[in-house]
């Protein structure tokens, strides 16, 4: 039904808020990404409105802490634009820290606590060979 593929990757000992919370943030930055994955707003029988929902499935996968570097040292390999969560982020408490705190970290020594990813579905499956569904 899709060509491509919206996957997250989240590290595998995060306590379940902060997956939440990643996994929230993460989708955020594949929706303004892609805003054409938003569908219409959503009416219930009473009438009553609701936002649009993404129109295409989310694959939620987890990853130890070296797995989730491979995935992200293959997107940057393969010019795929991802949405990025960092350890450090957990720390701050709003936008701007959060870029700030995100700057100081490059890809060989970032601590990688999420990723999310669209592109085609089987560059994103190779991208995230490793991984496995989220329990």
């Amino acid at each position: 039904m899709f060509d491509t593929k919206f996957a997250i990757v989240l590290r595998d000992d995060l306590p379940v808020w902060q997956k939440l919370n990643v996994t929230a943030f993460l989708t955020s930055g594949i929706i303004a990404q892609f805003p054409d994955i938003i569908g219409e707003p959503y009416l219930d029988r009473a009438g009553n409105h609701y936002n649009p929902l993404s129109i295409q499935p989310v694959i939620v996968l987890s990853a130890d802490q070296a797995t989730l570097g491979t995935i992200h040292r293959r997107t940057l390999e393969r010019g795929v634009t991802t949405s990025l969560y960092v350890e450090e982020m957990f720390s701050t408490g709003f936008d701007a820290a959060n870029r700030a705190v995100f700057a100081e970290f490059a890809p060989d020594d970032a601590k990688v606590v999420g990723i999310a990813l669209r592109s085609e579905k089987k560059l994103v499956d190779k991208i995230t060979k490793g991984a496995r569904m989220h329990a």
